[in-house]
């Protein structure tokens, strides 16, 4: 890895931490991160040459493949008639109706650039809509990097053992409120001490920023039911799982409907698109037509849009029994060598996390109980065998609808060598 140990060196005294993401340095589990020079279907290849089987899909956003040949026909003849024209297109309109015909909660939507985008015009909405101040947040789950949300935020921030973030003012953190991930009667006391002063509740439906940690039966309809009762909105932030563990999301597949939802990562086919829409009550309330104001130069990006488009287009019936073929194909090879090392696995659909403990938690502080020096271990033994992987415990693996056939059987073979390396 000269190349890619000489970049990082480069990129040190030019850019914090020689990365644009904090994850992204390695910082967690040593060495230095490869640089990537290319990627397709379902490899990466760094500016050393070596090649990787890809189960970070640039952090889930990534479904239909690398460089997959119908969204880069789509993105390239979308950029060949311009890039940006801060003006409406017939292609965001299409994208709208794509988005609202398979979300359930989303009757009217905007697109943004970002998650984080998302996440911050769905809490400002929340707050215009109910009078109300307070946000009740999950503990672990990351919603973006903005101020309200930074508070008890997972992922990223928990890789860096980093509380909240120097820099949020005491007051505005003092508004989001934060209780566990799993647990319907802390949030019920919560509501209890505070209801009538909270704005919405935003959670991950199925938790990715804490690994992969799928709500217990019953959670996500005892918080609708508790949000109605006191008036409060709930906010599903669907930025990992949206189009990705079900053509509705995770809404769909648990059958909880949201008042408002936040997508990302998949929606825009791996070029920078997000979006969030909801009751067209709430969302009548945004600009123009509303005094909530929201905006941004390149939101509905021509380019952005087409491959969001050429994305959702592939992702039909067979696309998803794909993708859960190869999910359960590398379920069931690692339960064994899990069982024998007295780890735990935890999936839904195309994401998932082995974690290193021995049951799968069911919340943050539990997986926190995770060995993250056992993790950095299998994770570089992993990556010495040609699979790249979060490169930290509390991150969701992810993979595209073309792992298959000798693809799937390196990622698989990878993955359990690795587990055999950390004996």
């Amino acid at each position: 890895m000269d190349r890619s140990r000489r970049l990082m060196e480069r990129a040190q005294a030019v850019i914090p931490g020689g990365v644009n993401s904090p994850v992204r340095a390695f910082r967690a589990v040593g060495g230095h991160p490869p640089f990537i020079a290319r990627a397709e279907r379902n490899h990466i290849y760094d500016v050393d040459g070596f090649a990787y089987v890809d189960l970070v899909s640039s952090w889930g956003a990534i479904i239909a493949g690398h460089a997959n040949r119908k969204v880069v026909e789509a993105a390239a003849e979308a950029a060949i008639r311009g890039s940006t024209y801060g003006a409406p297109t017939e292609g965001e309109v299409a994208l709208a109706e794509t988005i609202v015909a398979r979300v359930p909660s989303i009757e009217q939507v905007r697109l943004v650039s970002s998650g984080t985008e998302a996440t911050l015009h769905a809490i400002r909405l929340a707050r215009a809509a109910t009078g109300r101040d307070l946000i009740v947040k999950i503990d672990g789950c990351y919603h973006g990097a903005h101020d309200s949300l930074l508070v008890g935020a997972g992922s990223g921030v928990a890789t860096f053992g980093i509380p909240g973030s120097p820099g949020v003012p005491a007051p505005l953190a003092g508004l989001t409120l934060v209780v566990p991930f799993n647990d319907a009667q802390a949030m019920a006391d919560v509501f209890a001490v505070h209801g009538d002063a909270i704005a919405a509740v935003i959670l991950e439906p199925i938790a990715g920023n804490m690994g992969c940690i799928p709500p217990q039966p019953g959670y996500l309809e005892a918080v609708r039911s508790i949000t109605q009762r006191y008036g409060s909105l709930l906010i599903f932030d669907e930025v990992m799982t949206g189009f990705r563990v079900a053509p509705g999301g995770a809404q769909a597949l648990y059958g909880v409907t949201p008042d408002l939802t936040c997508l990302g990562k998949v929606v825009g086919g791996g070029f920078p698109l997000a979006a969030f829409g909801g009751r067209a009550d709430l969302m009548q309330r945004l600009a123009p037509v509303g005094p909530v104001y929201q905006g941004g130069t390149l939101s509905g990006n021509p380019v952005a849009v087409a491959a969001g488009r050429a994305t959702l287009e592939q992702l039909d019936g067979m696309a998803y029994l794909a993708l859960e073929a190869a999910g359960q194909a590398i379920e069931e090879a690692l339960l064994p060598a899990c069982a024998y090392h007295g780890l735990s696995f935890s999936r839904v659909g195309s994401m998932f996390t082995l974690f290193f403990r021995p049951d799968a938690p069911r919340n943050f502080a539990e997986a926190k109980e995770s060995d993250t020096a056992l993790f950095a271990t299998y994770f570089q033994a992993a990556l010495s065998g040609g699979v790249y992987l979060p490169c930290s415990q509390f991150e969701a693996s992810f993979f595209s609808m073309t792992l298959q056939g000798d693809d799937l059987e390196d990622a698989i073979d990878g993955l359990c060598a690795a587990l055999v390396a950390i004996d």
